[in-house]
């Protein structure tokens, strides 16, 4: 097996959302450019003949369900301009944004308004809290629209709260908050409205590093219990590698390369992707799973059993502490796979792919 060559995951992915043949051009006269564009026509050859602007070309992605996408690129890239095409905000000049087979972008303006108050929530880079509002009445903001009782409300939102870590400030005002508590608040009151689908543009890009890192722990400790449809937006890759089931990288607003952080890292599309995985730590995004090899027929499987979700790094740590040559890699229900060595690992870890010639 080669090293960019990935085991398929033996579960089953559901589509969340289905973005299909997505263009979105900015200009007064944006639908008499759509053909020109599908043709052919550059984004700076656009603005120079029509004085129009070129935010996406043929976006075509599945984000499954239940999992975390994140949307990633450079500034300009079209990342934002696509998250606010899922709930309506941006219509696109051409093209479907599909969810539970409705296409978002064919809903009349009523539809919309109650599938942002019940199927989605967003958290926004600048926190978005109204100042005149507790955390408790942040919190609840969303269902006060839908007309949800208060006393119903407040209580999905206390346990949010806590759920964030900020239980005891619920009567407190965001100007006595730090970012990071903000940034808390922002995220309880998305999840108190329990919308399946999730939207974070930027949203812990003003944070410094540490705090950064916490967020993005309460995030994933959180999506473990709740499952949500995560559409989250980043400029940075080691935020997307952590964080993301599957990734979308945008350039200049056409998709450059999407896939799993282990497919991205393993085998970078082209030099633009290339130049962002080229400093990646392998061991901290590599899984089991990507290097497994069959067992030979003439070996017993190895006593030494690991998911293969487990990352290279961790699973050299295992493997060094075990009497074990080799370990056994077991798939998400359970059974065994295949098998890796240290060999494999260090080897997985440390060699970079070929660039094409």
């Amino acid at each position: 097996m080669s090293a960019a060559t990935l085991v398929p995951d033996d579960d089953e992915t559901v589509t969340g959302i289905s973005i299909r043949s997505l263009y979105k051009i900015f200009g007064p006269d944006a639908a008499q450019h759509v053909e020109a564009v599908k043709a052919g026509m550059t984004k700076a050859e656009l603005n120079r003949r029509h004085a129009h602007t070129l935010g996406l070309r043929d976006i075509t992605t599945d984000l499954p369900a239940g999992r975390i996408s994140v949307i990633m690129g450079l500034s300009g890239s079209g990342k934002s301009t696509l998250l606010r095409h899922v709930n309506g905000l941006i219509q696109p000049t051409a093209g479907e944004v599909l969810i539970d087979g409705e296409d978002v972008a064919a809903m009349s303006e009523a539809q919309l308004r109650e599938f942002r108050r019940r199927k989605t929530a967003m958290v926004f880079q600048k926190f978005g809290l109204l100042p005149h509002r507790t955390v408790m009445e942040n919190a609840v903001y969303g269902l006060d629209i839908q007309g949800i009782d208060r006393n119903d409300s407040r209580e999905r939102a206390r346990h949010w709260i806590e759920r964030v870590g900020l239980k005891g400030y619920e009567d407190r005002y965001p100007s006595q908050l730090s970012g990071g508590m903000q940034q808390r608040v922002g995220l309880a009151r998305a999840l108190t409205m329990d919308a399946p689908i999730l939207l974070m543009d930027e949203a812990f890009s003003a944070l410094d590093p540490l705090i950064r890192m916490d967020m993005q722990t309460v995030l994933l400790d959180i999506q473990k219990e709740v499952s949500k449809t995560i559409v989250f937006i980043t400029h940075d890759l080691d935020e997307a590698l952590r964080l993301g089931d599957k990734i979308v990288i945008l350039r200049a607003g056409e998709i450059s390369q999407q896939g799993s952080g282990e497919e991205i890292v393993q085998a970078p599309a082209n030099d633009y992707v290339r130049a962002f995985v080229k400093e990646v730590n392998r061991g901290r995004v590599l899984r089991l799973r990507s290097i497994l090899r069959p067992k030979p027929s003439s070996l017993d499987w190895p006593q030494l059993e690991l998911p293969g979700a487990l990352t290279l790094e961790e699973s050299a740590l295992r493997l060094l502490s075990s009497p074990e040559s080799a370990v056994t890699v077991l798939g998400r229900r359970g059974q065994p796979r295949g098998v890796v060595n240290m060999d494999d690992i260090m080897k997985a870890m440390l060699i970079q792919p070929a660039q094409p010639a």
